[in-house]
């Protein structure tokens, strides 16, 4: 079995930092696209940052120039880094990532069970 644990949630007052992690853990034969996503009260669930395993980035427009995701292929995690936090940052971010498990085919969507980002002073 596949999982994703995250870590490093917490409260930030505005302009502060945080940075999230995630671990893929289990049987893996491979990982591809690895990803941040949010989910504030009462709103969908919106892909903040995603990373190629060639490494190329992408970001949503409302984070871009503030947070930076990156990742260890050999280690298979993926990170978040958030500078310049403001409170509509504030939820629950989920780490995902495309992984093939040795007993698997394919490569099938896992999900994190999400941390809480509070920006708040």
């Amino acid at each position: 079995q596949v999982q994703l644990v995250e870590s490093g949630g917490g409260l930030v007052q505005p302009g502060g930092s945080l940075r999230l992690s995630c671990a893929a853990s289990g049987s893996i034969m491979s990982v591809n696209d690895m990803a941040w996503y949010r989910q504030a009260p009462g709103e969908k669930r919106e892909k903040v940052a995603g990373i190629t395993s060639a490494g190329t980035r992408s970001y949503t427009d409302s984070v871009k120039g503030r947070f930076t995701i990156s990742r260890d292929n050999a280690k298979n995690t993926v990170s978040l880094q958030m500078n310049s936090l403001k409170p509509e940052d504030t939820a629950v971010y989920y780490c995902y990532a495309d992984i093939r498990s040795r007993t698997s085919s394919w490569f099938l969507p896992v999900w994190g069970q999400g941390t809480l980002v509070t920006v708040s002073s």
